[in-house]
């Protein structure tokens, strides 16, 4: 072998390794479903993943145009907060009994057959509950759903339940934008980079708001240069648990 195909091969080599080690992120688009504008985020480039509300005015429309872009689609289901807030339609709450729990995601599935799994919408009370997380699992179980649990307190158990009984789970690492400044946008998305150079996946949870939309088109590009592939969120299931990097009801 010559000089210049020994190199040609340790080049190849090297750049195997370097793709392979390759953190793997998923950003999550949140809250989809109420407003018409919510489109936009369907402008994003990549592998950029939907959580769909149920039974909101422009959910199921906009969940078929991401479906038929090849985007993974989720359904964002509304979870009883400790704050009271109202949860909207198609929500859970802890005076709902295994049947009824079971009856509500059926009627969410059945508006949008092709969702992948589900995440929490709100769910600060209801993930710290083992009755209707248990029973949440179980349905998602018999049908071969992921779970990702979008980590609005430190006390959730969901993700412990969701692995409890087998389901492919994980759950979110950082809130892109909690607030709406560019400058804040951006230092979460630093974040991210950040944690790649020890974490090997990564979960970013955002929302369709106008400033989040061009804030992500000015840096998505920068993933490439930090060695991170933006991948569907289907692709993430891991079986580590991370610290929430800040709690909020998304």
């Amino acid at each position: 072998m010559t000089l210049r195909a020994l190199f040609t091969f340790a080049l190849l080599i090297a750049q195997s390794l370097f793709f392979a080690s390759a953190t793997k992120l998923a950003i999550i688009i949140d809250d989809i479903g109420y407003r018409a504008t919510d489109i936009e985020a369907l402008t994003l480039p990549g592998n950029i993943s939907y959580a769909v509300l149920p039974h909101t005015p422009f959910g199921k429309r906009l969940a078929m145009q991401a479906h038929k872009a090849n985007k993974d689609v989720l359904l964002h289901i509304p979870m009883e907060a400790t704050n009271g807030k109202k949860l909207g339609p198609g929500a859970l709450t802890s005076q709902m009994n295994e049947a009824n729990i079971h009856r509500q995601l059926s009627r969410a599935f059945e508006e949008i057959p092709f969702a992948k799994g589900i995440n929490n919408h709100m769910g600060s009370r209801l993930t710290q509950m083992t009755k209707p997380m248990t029973a949440t699992m179980r349905f998602l179980k018999q049908r071969d759903l992921f779970f990702i649990d979008s980590v609005t307190t430190g006390n959730s158990k969901a993700e412990r339940i969701a692995k409890a009984h087998g389901l492919s789970s994980t759950r979110r690492d950082v809130f892109l934008d909690n607030q709406l400044s560019q400058q804040y946008i951006q230092g979460q998305f630093e974040q991210l980079i950040a944690r790649a150079k020890t974490d090997n996946k990564l979960v970013a949870i955002a929302h369709p708001h106008p400033e989040t939309i061009a804030a992500l088109k000015n840096l998505l590009p920068k993933l490439k240069s930090a060695n991170i592939e933006l991948v569907p969120v289907s692709e993430l299931f891991v079986t580590d648990s991370a610290n929430p990097a800040q709690l909020a009801e998304d």
